[in-house]
């Protein structure tokens, strides 16, 4: 007799993009539970991924609270989450305003090129969008 694995436990999640209500990929989240918004620990950096998408990377200097959203979220919609994001980003730790980490979308510094814009200053994707219309 084969044993199925158990079904992963579900988890917290820091968004900051796309994710986020009335964004793009929001619907990605149906299924998971918003808890509040958030701002993270001013130790990331963000940058517009060709104005399609953020990407956020810890930084050990000149970082900012970038803001966000806290959700709880069930294995199955993770893994629509996760088959929906762009290239590169990843799940990993995000150190958050409270002294608290939870999971988050992160974007490896290694992968940050020239062609990528440095939007730090706005600390929002949503910022950045309002602001430049894009």
């Amino acid at each position: 007799m084969t044993v199925t694995p158990a079904k992963p436990e579900p988890f917290i999640l820091f968004v900051n993009g796309t994710l986020m209500r009335g964004l793009a990929l929001h619907a990605n989240l149906d299924g998971a539970a918003f808890i509040r918004e958030a701002d993270t620990a001013p130790c990331y950096r963000l940058f517009s991924i060709d104005d399609i998408h953020p990407g956020m990377c810890e930084v050990s200097e000149g970082g900012v609270p970038v803001a966000g959203e806290l959700y709880h979220v069930p294995w199955d919609v993770w893994q629509r989450v996760e088959a929906g994001e762009p290239p590169n980003l990843y799940r990993g730790q995000v150190k958050l305003s409270d002294g608290t980490e939870e999971w988050g979308i992160l974007f490896p510094r290694e992968s940050i090129l020239p062609r990528h814009r440095d939007i730090s200053g706005y600390a929002s994707w949503r910022a950045y969008q309002n602001e430049t219309g894009k």
